[in-house]
């Protein structure tokens, strides 16, 4: 068994409330994709209330802000759900949903395995990615960091200088 898994969090403004006619087909899609991600290789936990989603875990007085929070084996088979399975379509339509956010809306961390996050603890890492930027501590899918116990540093996902523009 691994040592750490990777925890994940991100962040929405709506752009109306969940039950309006703006979100139908994003709140028609939750299910669908909650139990995709939960029969998605290196899949571990996700936050959610007895409804079945996150929707309803509120960090914030506004009611139009939710989050979703996950554990997955590793940041490469949570990258493949994200990117490269039915999800990427959903995600594809954030802004039809969502305010475009001006600071970073998502957040990963290594966690020890067995560990469950809160949302406490979510939200503060991502307040200390918004401060400082990535670090071990908090970071991005750009600029991703190995586990405790891996050797190497951070992990820059940004093409090099010389392939920006070429196909």
């Amino acid at each position: 068994m691994k040592a750490w898994h990777i925890a994940q969090l991100n962040v929405a403004r709506a752009i109306a409330p969940l039950d309006s006619p703006q979100l139908a087909d994003f709140m028609a899609a939750l299910d669908r994709i909650n139990a995709l991600a939960e029969s998605s290789p290196g899949f571990v936990w996700r936050l959610k209330s007895d409804d079945g989603n996150a929707t309803d875990i509120k960090v914030s007085d506004d009611p139009n802000f939710i989050i979703n929070m996950s554990v997955w084996e590793s940041v490469e088979l949570l990258f493949e759900f994200v990117y490269r399975s039915s999800h990427t379509p959903v995600m594809a339509r954030r802004r039809e949903w969502f305010e475009k956010s001006a600071e970073a809306y998502q957040v990963m961390w290594w966690i020890p395995a067995g560990h469950v996050p809160t949302a406490e603890e979510a939200m503060a890492r991502l307040r200390h990615l918004r401060e400082n930027g990535p670090t071990p501590h908090a970071f991005t899918f750009r600029e991703r960091h190995p586990a405790p116990d891996e050797d190497g540093g951070r992990i820059d996902m940004r093409p090099e200088p010389s392939r920006v523009g070429r196909a």
